[in-house]
C-alpha cells in the first residue's frame, strides 16, 4: 500500500510499505480519508528523529522508519472479534495516543501522561498518511452525519486547542490573548469564543497568518513586530490587561509578552512547543500573583465532547484549513510550504482516500 514515510530527517517519502496484518480482537482497520500535518511532523522533518523512536518503542515495538500521521478521519474497512463500539462502514476521528493503562498516571485518568505513551504516526506500526492503518478500538469515536469528514480529521488539533484554552480557566466573559496564529493559534481564537469569551486578541508576526486570523471574524488582530503588545492590550482592557493568555507560538517573545497581558492574577497556558529554553522574568509571576502553566496534549476521553461542538456548529473547525493537497505532493507542498517562515499556508490537509 502507499504510506508517507519519515525515513529521517529532510527523509520523508511517499512509498510502498506492506499493508497492516490482520486485526486483532479490540483492533480497527481503518481506510483514511484526510489527514493533517502537525507542529509535531514538522518538528520530526526538520530537526529528527525526536519524537519517532530509532529503538523499538517500550510500549509498542515501533522505530523509524514510521508511516506518518495522527490527526485523520477514517472509513471503518473491518473490525475485530470484541469490538462494539463501531462497525464496518462508520465514519470516524482517531484519537492517536497510545497508553499503557498501568501507570500512575494512567490509573488517575491522566493517560496523556502516560510514562510510556506512544501515537500513531510517531510511535506506532502505521499513521494515518496511509492507504490503511490499524489501530485501537478506545481510539476511535464515530462521526454523527452533522461532521463531515474534513472536520473530522480537524478534531485532533481542535482537542489540542481546546484544552489549551479550558486550562487557562477562562469563563464567559473574560477576554483572552493568544500569542500565534498558527493552527492551534486558530483553532484556540475559535474555541474561545464559542467558549463565550468578550473579547479574543490574536497577536501574530506573519502578515499571512495575521489576514488569516482576522478571516476568522470576531477577533482582534495585532502585529508585535508593529506594536507593543501588553500595552495594545492594556488599550482595549481599559489598563486592566487581559483574563487569561494562551501562549501558542512556542517562541520566547510570544511567552513574555503573554505574561505582561495578563491582569494580575491571570493566568497564561503554555500550548506552543518550545524547541529550546525561554527566559521569563520569575519575579513577574510572584509581583502579579500570575499562574503559568503547561499543557500537553489533550484529555484522552475529549472526542466526544469535541466532536458534539464541532457537530453544533459551535466550533467551526473548517475555517483555519487553508488547503487539501495530493499525498504525492505531501513534502513539497505539505512540509517545506509550512516550514517556509514567509509561506502562504496555515493548516493543510492531505487527502489520503480520495473522498471530496
Amino acid at each position: 500500500m502507499l504510506a508517507t514515510v519519515f525515513h529521517n530527517r529532510h527523509d520523508v517519502r511517499v512509498e510502498e510499505v506492506p499493508a497492516p496484518q490482520p486485526v486483532g480482537p479490540r483492533d480497527v482497520l481503518l481506510r483514511p480519508f484526510f489527514c493533517g500535518i502537525c507542529g509535531t511532523d514538522l518538528h520530526e522533518y526538520a530537526f529528527g528523529p525526536i519524537v519517532i523512536p530509532t529503538e523499538p518503542h517500550a510500549l509498542t515495538g515501533a522505530n523509524a522508519p514510521q508511516v506518518l500521521g495522527h490527526e485523520f478521519s477514517a472509513e471503518v474497512v473491518d473490525i475485530g472479534s470484541e469490538v462494539t463500539s463501531t462497525k464496518v462502514g462508520d465514519r470516524v476521528s482517531v484519537m492517536p495516543l497510545v497508553t499503557c493503562g498501568q501507570c500512575y498516571y494512567c490509573r488517575r485518568g491522566l493517560n496523556h501522561l502516560c510514562v510510556v505513551m506512544a501515537c500513531t504516526g510517531l510511535s506506532w506500526d502505521g499513521g494515518g498518511i496511509a492507504e490503511l492503518v490499524v489501530v485501537q478500538e478506545q481510539q476511535v469515536s464515530v462521526l454523527p452525519p452533522e461532521v463531515d469528514n474534513v472536520q473530522g480529521a480537524l478534531i485532533e488539533p481542535a482537542a489540542v486547542a481546546a484544552y489549551g484554552v479550558d486550562q487557562t480557566g477562562m469563563g464567559a466573559g473574560d477576554t483572552i490573548l493568544i500569542t500565534g496564529a498558527g493552527p492551534i493559534g486558530a483553532l484556540s481564537a475559535l474555541y474561545a469564543q464559542a467558549g463565550g469569551a468578550s473579547k479574543v486578541i490574536v497577536s501574530e508576526p506573519n502578515a499571512r497568518r495575521r489576514a488569516l486570523a482576522e478571516a476568522l471574524g470576531g477577533v482582534t488582530v495585532v502585529d508585535p513586530t508593529a506594536t507593543d503588545v501588553p500595552a495594545f492590550v492594556r488599550d482595549l482592557t481599559n489598563g486592566v490587561g487581559v483574563d487569561v493568555a494562551a501562549e501558542c507560538s512556542g517562541s520566547e517573545p510570544g511567552l513574555n509578552a503573554a505574561l505582561a497581558s495578563v491582569r494580575s492574577a491571570g493566568t497564561v497556558t503554555q500550548v506552543g512547543l518550545h524547541v529550546k529554553p525561554a527566559a521569563i522574568d520569575p519575579m513577574a509571576l510572584s509581583n502579579r500573583d500570575l499562574t503559568l502553566t503547561g499543557t500537553w496534549c489533550y484529555p484522552v476521553y475529549d472526542w466526544p465532547r469535541i466532536i458534539a461542538l464541532v457537530a453544533s456548529g459551535r466550533y467551526p473547525v473548517e475555517r483555519v484549513l487553508t488547503e487539501i493537497i495530493d499525498v504525492h505532493d505531501v513534502v513539497s507542498r505539505g512540509f517545506d510550504r509550512l516550514l517556509d517562515p514567509d509561506g502562504d499556508a496555515q493548516k493543510l490537509l492531505v487527502r489520503v482516500g480520495g473522498d471530496t
